[in-house]
């Protein structure tokens, strides 16, 4: 037994074992619109505050039948239209003081910017992890989170940044005006859409079913490079209609030491069915979203993406500063190549 003294100059003499590193963070989630969307971005060099492009619908010119010299008539086509899309500016900054920094071993050599630092050279012994390093990381990871989230959101929640994929890829296709055309008046400005289909009764595969008709008419106009994003829900009861009508095993329960009773990764017409955790986020776990990524674009203005700041700071503060903007826009040049789907 340890007497009071004892116990006493242990713990006078003694730290805990603290394990060093940057954070391990917990709720970094996967973001397959936002990778796929910056995989085919495409940038624009600048302009008032809109971009648009030339669209048409409808063609006026068809043949007619005559014969010796009967009169035949003269169209004039004029079919041409133009959606636009507003570019947006987004911010995101961080700030630390100086003495946080100190205190963690951190100098800051140019101490109006702060763009050069230097550590202590007994850092090493004090400091777990470091802190510039992981406010910067929060800074590079919380803009990608955000984005991604913003990428999904119809814009409503803050009028100064893009609207998303939900703002134009709606439960009413027939209705609104979309990119400054009207899908009200031109059915060919619309995306597909089934809406509260009833998967109750996995056996009788109606979600599947659903797909199969509408993937007909979503490559009925031109060759789409389709991405199929789902919340939880919606794969779940793919997944359970997949079941229905499927075997753990083909080769029999004894003939094997082991038996993957999973379902496989799935897909539909070759397209990979992505989880999108975002919608689960924004209470649309039952949706899922057939978008065609050569008709739906990012588009960073020229040389304004993610662009770094280093603010000087304020005479009476002393403060570093770091912040980066992008400039963009979400756009989409066809909607009939894209759909909206959800379970009851």
């Amino acid at each position: 037994m340890f007497t009071a003294e004892e116990l006493n100059n242990i713990t006078n003499s003694t730290i805990e074992f603290h394990l060093k590193g940057q954070p391990e963070s917990q709720i970094i989630q996967d973001r397959p619109l936002y990778n796929d969307l910056m995989a085919n971005k495409k940038s624009f060099g600048g302009g008032k505050e809109i971009v648009d492009g030339a669209v048409k619908g409808v063609y006026t010119s068809r043949y007619q039948g005559y014969t010796h010299d009967d009169e035949v008539s003269y169209a004039n086509p004029a079919n041409i239209k133009r959606w636009q899309a507003r570019w947006y500016e987004m911010s995101a900054g961080i700030q630390v003081t100086n003495t946080e920094l100190k205190q963690n071993g951190i100098h800051v050599v140019d101490t109006n910017t702060g763009e050069n630092t230097t550590s202590a050279s007994d850092a090493d012994i004090y400091r777990l992890c470091n802190l510039l390093d992981d406010k910067m990381e929060d800074l590079m990871e919380g803009t990608k989170r955000s984005l991604a989230e913003i990428l999904w959101r119809d814009g409503t929640q803050d009028s100064k940044v893009p609207p998303g994929i939900t703002s134009f890829i709606t439960a009413t296709p027939t209705t609104g005006i979309r990119f400054g055309i009207d899908s009200g008046l031109n059915s060919w400005w619309r995306h597909r859409s089934s809406l509260a289909i009833d998967s109750s009764t996995a056996t009788n595969q109606n979600l599947v079913n659903t797909l199969q008709k509408e993937f007909r008419q979503l490559r009925r106009y031109a060759t789409p490079k389709h991405s199929f994003f789902a919340g939880s829900d919606f794969m779940d009861a793919f997944e359970k209609e997949l079941r229905s009508k499927g075997n753990y095993t083909l080769e029999g329960w004894a003939k094997t030491r082991k038996i993957d009773a999973s379902v496989a990764d799935i897909a539909f017409k070759g397209i990979d069915i992505q989880y999108e955790p975002l919608l689960d986020d924004l209470s649309l776990s039952k949706y899922g979203y057939v978008l065609d990524m050569k008709s739906i674009q990012w588009m960073p203005m020229e040389g304004e993406e993610d662009k770094m700041h280093y603010p000087s700071r304020p005479p009476e503060k002393y403060v570093l500063y770091r912040a980066i903007t992008t400039t963009g826009m979400l756009c989409a040049k066809r909607l009939n190549t894209s759909g909206c789907y959800s379970i009851a």
